[in-house]
């Protein structure tokens, strides 16, 4: 042991620490310190971008996204400007990365359209938790839009879970978008009714229940002369939250009212007649 240490002189141990440990010990402070206040900047730069998302009103789900995307980004850069500090050719580096980012994007490429769409959805907002939403091949309320899917309740109470892509590449009808919607129903009458009286009686209708709005008036009108039955459009405004309600109740109360006042809803009726031979035939 003593035979080597005499092997390094003083001047060898200060040529080391001269050419190795020190500029060694100088890059690894300088990649430290280049780590932290990069990190530092990441943080403020998040912050940042997740206060000004907050203001357009983002959902807080994409901000958060957003923000963590962002955050993965930056301190890439960090890590890779750190590594070139310590003299680590990072080139080769950035080269795997991009490689297996390619091939994660091939192997991932339906959760990449869904992850899209997600954000187009949280983005544009064609419709908000709590509608009434017919998408993706289905219907129900909305109870959640996440980035890749989207929950929905259906009137029967069966919980859908819907890919986000299969949602925005199809047709998306929001029935709670607008505060009021057209009720739009028909009623047929014999031709050998009167025809104002029925009439009158639709308008009156739509007067007594209060739900139905007077702006836009209702329309009450003759639609079509068909084959077994003079029929009415009636169209009444309503509350978008009524208009169920109001279809349902105003359909009853048409029944009655008719029935009261001897107008006949025509249906469908089949005449079958019966054809005897002669006994002479059947001999």
């Amino acid at each position: 042991m003593e035979e080597t240490l005499s092997l390094f002189t003083a001047e060898d141990i200060d040529l080391y620490i001269n050419t190795y440990a020190i500029p060694w010990a100088i890059n690894i402070a300088m990649a430290l310190v280049i780590f932290f206040i990069g990190r530092l900047l990441v943080g403020f730069i998040v912050g940042l971008v997740g206060k000004l998302l907050a203001r357009s009103k983002y959902d807080q789900m994409l901000v958060n996204f957003i923000e963590s995307i962002v955050s993965a980004i930056l301190m890439l850069f960090v890590i890779v400007a750190s590594l070139d500090q310590l003299g680590v050719d990072t080139t080769s580096l950035v080269a795997i990365v991009g490689a297996a980012g390619l091939a994660i994007g091939l192997s991932l490429q339906d959760s990449l359209k869904n992850f899209a769409a997600g954000v187009m959805l949280l983005v544009f907002k064609p419709f908000k938790a709590g509608d009434y939403v017919e998408a993706g091949g289905t219907a129900g309320v909305v109870n959640a839009i996440g980035i890749f899917t989207t929950n929905f309740t259906s009137p029967d109470n069966k919980d859908i879970i819907v890919p986000n892509g299969a949602i925005y590449s199809d047709n998306i009808v929001n029935y709670s978008a607008k505060k009021t919607r057209r009720v739009d129903m028909v009623f047929g009458i014999s031709y050998g009714d009167d025809l104002l009286k029925a009439k009158q009686i639709l308008e009156s209708l739509t007067k007594e229940d209060e739900r139905i709005l007077a702006d836009p008036e209702p329309q009450v009108a003759v639609s079509e002369l068909g084959d077994s039955s003079v029929n009415f459009v009636v169209r009444p405004w309503v509350k978008t939250e009524d208009f169920w309600a109001v279809k349902f109740a105003y359909t009853e109360a048409v029944k009655l009212r008719f029935d009261q006042e001897g107008i006949s809803i025509p249906f469908p009726q089949m005449d079958v007649h019966v054809f005897k031979e002669s006994e002479s035939q059947e001999a």
